[in-house]
């Protein structure tokens, strides 16, 4: 990556070309002594694709690509519009706090992400085709990003910015109108249902169990309060003690482990690492 950092730099045209690496063709990250070459060099560099990228470290990403984490929110519009009066409606639960700040920033440098999440650039960035960006488009395409999209969002910001399924829940409306009824408190149901949760190497369990106990709008800030798409994320349906054995039929093609990537080697019993 070391090759990345200096190339970051230099738009002059390559020496050489490199080649993008096959898709059967294992590619091996550079060696961290490999002298730049160009910004097309870093820019073809194996870590930007599998299977270097799943073992991508946030020192070798940020090398090249330090500036998402600087503040830079403008402090008013182009219109004039001060940023402190701009709130978009998913910035109007109790949870957000502070100034406007970038999509990285909130994700890895404010306080509640450092509490909540354990987030990597690996866990939304999974390599992109540099070509084009989009899906199918040349043989050394991977075949699941979404045009144009740098990450692939029906498996990452879904997640947490889907809607709040709450007709499986059972829930008289949406929780924005229920959860007077229930106390704006999730635990009310959830301290015997679906308890097994959380369990992936992105989130701090363990904290978002305390914090939930706290504030329902924890909760809620993921499950439907910022929630950027119209439809709802079908999240894995882990086994929990006193779990019915009847299936329902909603449940029914959902799966029942989270996705290896976020689980292999890196859950431990919901303590951040």
């Amino acid at each position: 990556m070391a090759l990345a950092l200096g190339a970051c730099q230099d738009s002059s045209a390559p020496a050489t070309t490199a080649a993008a690496p096959s898709p059967s063709a294992p590619a091996a990250a550079a060696p961290a002594t490999a002298k730049p070459v160009s910004y097309h060099a870093a820019k073809y560099d194996p870590i930007h694709f599998k299977p270097a990228i799943e073992k991508a470290t946030d020192q070798q990403c940020l090398a090249c690509h330090a500036e998402v984490l600087k503040p830079s929110v403008r402090k008013a519009s182009p219109a004039g519009v001060p940023s402190s009066e701009a709130k978009a409606w998913y910035q109007v639960t109790s949870t957000y706090q502070g100034e406007q700040d970038t999509f990285h920033r909130r994700h890895l440098e404010t306080a509640m992400a450092k509490q909540l999440m354990n987030m990597r650039c690996t866990t939304c960035h999974e390599g992109n085709d540099p070509r084009e960006e989009a899906t199918g488009s040349s043989a050394t395409d991977f075949g699941h990003q979404t045009l144009r999209k740098m990450v692939n969002p029906e498996t990452t910001c879904l997640k947490c910015h889907g809607k709040m399924n709450f007709e499986v829940m059972g829930l008289p409306g949406p929780w924005s109108q229920s959860k007077e009824a229930f106390q704006n408190n999730c635990l009310l149901c959830h301290a015997a249902i679906r308890t097994t949760r959380h369990q992936v190497n992105y989130l701090n369990a363990k904290a978002i169990e305390e914090a939930g106990k706290t504030n329902g709008d924890v909760c809620y800030g993921c499950h439907g309060g910022r929630a950027w798409y119209r439809t709802h994320y079908p999240y894995p349906r882990h086994a929990w003690p006193g779990m019915p054995p009847e299936v329902p039929d909603w449940a029914k093609s959902r799966p029942t482990e989270s996705e290896v990537r976020f689980i292999a080697a890196a859950v431990t019993s919901g303590e951040k690492k």
